[in-house]
């Protein structure tokens, strides 16, 4: 039997793709395995958004190219997919001689014929594909432990941020339909899957493009009908287009957890403004505020950017103020990336890189203090938790999130009394704060 290894890097919505090209090379007979060396087929699906996610993919290339030599592991096709292809086709051509194909960001929906194609021709190739999306019947591999999976609802984005290529990259928004989302979603709690974190570049955008009254509070009515779903979470939603109805679905729909990834980016008006982002900072401030008043238990999470071009001290202060508000529960810090093809390029990248990285330490250290003194209100609560197995430091623990706890990104529940399953709910009570994390037993345990 074939075997195949895939590296995907980037984010969520990247290893959504992956997952969808190996269900279709698992149809074509090949065995996904986790050790490049026994593979004969490798796949990296690439990021291309800022410089060091293309330094990451260049050299994620790079280390899989090795296997082709004899000495070193099995490989006969090197296929490069994603980002960094579709924005840099050519020069990976030209660059790197192991690749023998070079494709793009809709690679998903073709890989096979593309691998197929390679046996009858020399050389390496390039295909670029228009802009396509997934569909619930294409065949998918959650790459993700059983009990999650992420659910892509939209492809592409609409927005224009002058610090973006995405839209260049993967095209205008493409959103699927309702009825094809909750197919998939109920496929997946079908085989195991209890929690469900959805994503799109800009999930509060799902929709608007389709025009026949598809949107995301029709989505969100209906994923909470899916049978044996434990809960939802929602990422990557503009804070300008948060509506009142989203509001109250997350508010009153048990299923639906009361989180949000919010990335706002900066909070200045000047920095808004040059990043066109078509919003305020006092409206951020309102939405945020609304949020934290109307569903007192919210946890939000945020991108912020810092060095963009023309990003004074007092802009900077601002954004300092804002962190310190205590809005906001969970943080992701980046410094500005001068990006070819981005409308921002014209500008000139006038704040050092020093600084720059001077300015995210200061975010990053500043966030840590408001998010130590958040963590100790969980103290005394009890919460649902979904396990994830012991703790990889001692078997005396185990480990999971609530509600509040995104994977792979945010922090984690401890649980130091009780038994349960990977994969199962439990109620929580959590009795104190250790370092990011709390901890507590199972109810009932004690």
């Amino acid at each position: 039997m074939k075997s195949v290894h895939f590296v995907s890097l980037g984010c969520a919505r990247n290893l959504v793709d992956s997952e969808v090209m190996a269900g279709l090379l698992q149809k074509d007979g090949y065995q996904l395995s986790p050790d490049p060396s026994q593979a004969e087929l490798i796949v990296v699906n690439t990021c291309g958004f800022i410089d060091t996610a293309k330094k990451e993919s260049v050299e994620s290339i790079l280390d899989a190219a090795q296997y082709k030599d004899r000495k070193r592991g099995k490989c006969e096709r090197l296929v490069v997919a994603g980002c960094l292809s579709e924005r840099y086709p050519d020069e990976l051509k030209k660059s790197i001689p192991e690749i023998d194909l070079v494709t793009g960001s809709s690679a998903f929906s073709s890989i096979v014929e593309k691998v197929n194609a390679l046996n009858d021709q020399q050389g390496p190739r390039v295909i670029i594909d228009e802009q396509r999306i997934a569909d619930f019947e294409l065949p998918r591999l959650n790459s993700q432990p059983f009990y999650t999976a992420y659910l892509k609802l939209a492809e592409g984005c609409a927005k224009r941020c002058s610090f973006c290529v995405i839209p260049k990259l993967r095209g205008g928004l493409r959103s699927r339909t309702i009825p094809s989302l909750i197919k998939e979603a109920q496929s997946l709690v079908d085989g195991g899957v209890k929690e469900l974190n959805l994503i799109a570049q800009d999930l509060t955008d799902f929709g608007r493009d389709r025009k026949d009254g598809t949107s995301l509070e029709a989505f969100l009515k209906e994923i909470v009908k899916v049978e044996g779903l434990g809960w939802a979470r929602l990422f990557y939603t503009y804070p300008d287009q948060i509506s009142d109805e989203v509001i109250s679905l997350i508010k009153n729909e048990e299923k639906i957890c009361n989180y949000l990834d919010v990335p706002v980016q900066h909070i200045n008006d000047v920095m808004l403004k040059r990043m066109n982002r078509h919003v305020s900072g006092t409206q951020i401030l309102k939405m945020l505020e609304r949020l934290k008043k109307e569903i007192p238990d919210m946890v939000i999470r945020t991108s912020l950017m810092v060095g963009f071009p023309g990003e004074e001290q007092k802009h900077f202060d601002e954004l300092k103020n804002f962190i310190s508000m205590g809005l906001i529960d969970q943080m992701g810090v980046f410094t500005y990336s001068h990006e070819e093809g981005a409308p921002s390029f014209q500008l000139p990248d006038d704040v050092d890189q020093e600084l720059k990285e001077e300015r995210r330490k200061q975010l990053h250290d500043l966030q840590l203090e408001t998010q130590k003194k958040a963590l100790g209100t969980w103290v005394g609560r009890k919460v649902k938790v979904l396990v994830e197995g012991t703790h990889p430091e001692t078997e005396l623990l185990l480990k999971g999130r609530h509600y509040g706890q995104a994977p792979d990104i945010d922090n984690l529940t401890l649980i130091n009394a009780g038994q349960a399953n990977v994969g199962d709910f439990v109620d929580v009570n959590i009795r104190e704060v250790v370092g990011l994390d709390v901890c507590g037993e199972i109810d009932g345990s004690l």
